[in-house]
């Protein structure tokens, strides 16, 4: 494998929190301290350069989206056509993404992630997986979700869960409030979240569990994880830029490919969310790349498939978070990579000497145009669909070999 030496660009160390001028070494698959002997240069003038993005909980394994985003590894959650509650689906999915992204297979949590059985979580720690979860759905029996929690805890893995009471949310595809009311879409009340998360929050302390909320979209979540977290529990949450940007008031007129999971919140709650980011509540922001095709979103609301393809839109649209001043770039991938890879306990995330060569480099104020229609996603059902942004990737450095190599 032939080495590389990065010269001329913007290191973002999320590790130290901060931004310098430097070289990135690369020799043999890692970040070497010293140039090797036969290293090719990279000119990284007016780029940063960064640890490759970790984006935990995939639901599609979309290797030509993760690379046009900058991802060089993909959490993949269980809610795959046969969800991964068994040792050979796990190493199936982990060998999925070769050659150019690391996939990192979440067991189920319980057999075809119906609720009621444990899956053998322990085989497929052993197979490969780096993480237990719930899927798309919330476990709704308290005995079945402590037990998961006590299992995990054991194998030392953290538990990744939806924070949605079933019961309130129903069969509902919107927030309830104002905007469902005028659309006349089935609405349910947003405290199906904190619901969720008050009750998953105390099964984790009982069980002395590390327990990650994917996506927290609400004001009264993210009290709850604050308090959480201010009494010392090992909590985590994420959340998409989706989230993070958009409220209620643009699923109209009937927008599915705003038909998201969990749905688009108030404006209150979208501002609650901006606010936990800036106070360190949210640990990580994720794609929650769910692709879904044209059959599943050419519908009646109602009827279409919830999700968004979110993965090569996740750094362009996290940057527009640093120009607005809420976060460093520093923060964004700690946000983006140290902190994913840290909660899952896999490499990467980090350009400290010795870690895997995951690079990514980018110009952050390369202007381009979102179109659904020209998207490397499988399918191009993005919310941001038309929208002016700035952030563009130029190379993808994984495992030291050059995935993205744009002039």
């Amino acid at each position: 494998m032939t080495g590389l030496t990065i010269t001329g660009g913007t290191l973002i160390d999320p590790v130290a929190d901060e931004e310098r001028d430097g070289v990135v070494h690369v020799d043999d698959g890692l970040i070497a301290a010293s140039e090797p002997e036969f290293a090719e240069p990279l000119d990284a003038t007016g780029l940063h350069v960064a640890p490759g993005i970790v984006d935990l909980g995939v639901f599609a394994v979309d290797l030509p989206a993760f690379v046009a985003g900058g991802i060089t590894r993909a959490a993949l959650m269980p809610d795959q056509s046969v969800p991964l509650d068994e040792p050979s689906l796990i190493q199936r999915a982990a060998a999925s993404g070769k050659p150019d992204v690391w996939i990192h297979p979440i067991a189920a949590a319980t057999a075809g992630l119906d609720g009621e059985e444990l899956a053998e979580i322990g085989l497929m720690q052993r197979a490969g997986a780096c993480a237990v979860a719930t899927g798309k759905s919330w476990i709704a029996d308290g005995s079945v979700m402590l037990r998961v929690l006590r299992y995990a805890a054991a194998l030392d893995l953290t538990v990744i869960t939806t924070a949605e009471d079933a019961g309130l949310a129903g069969s509902a595809v919107a927030t309830d409030g104002e905007a469902s009311t005028r659309l006349g879409l089935a609405g349910a009340p947003a405290i199906a979240e904190a619901i969720a998360i008050a009750r998953d929050l105390m099964l984790a302390e009982e069980a002395g569990a590390r327990i990650h909320f994917r996506n927290v979209t609400t004001a009264r979540g993210f009290d709850l994880i604050r308090d959480a977290k201010s009494r010392g529990l090992p909590v985590t949450c994420g959340i998409t830029p989706a989230h993070l940007i958009l409220c209620d008031v643009d699923i109209g007129p009937y927008r599915t490919f705003a038909k998201l999971t969990p749905p688009l919140r108030s404006a209150d709650d979208r501002d609650a969310a901006l606010a936990a980011l800036a106070d360190g509540t949210i640990d990580v922001i994720a794609s929650g790349h769910d692709p879904q095709g044209t059959e599943a979103k050419r519908l009646p609301y109602a009827d279409a498939e919830p999700g968004m393809a979110g993965a090569e839109t996740l750094l362009t649209m996290s940057l527009g978070l640093v120009r607005d001043g809420r976060i460093t770039l520093s923060r964004l991938f700690a946000l983006l990579s140290s902190n994913p890879a840290r909660i899952l306990g896999i490499p990467g995330g980090s350009l400290d000497k010795g870690s895997p060569a995951d690079i990514v480099m980018f110009d952050s104020d390369a202007p381009w145009k979102i179109d659904s229609e020209k998207m490397a996603a499988s399918a191009g059902n993005t919310p941001f669909d038309g929208l002016p942004v700035q952030g563009r990737i130029a190379h993808v450095i994984k495992g030291g070999r050059l995935v993205i190599d744009r002039p």
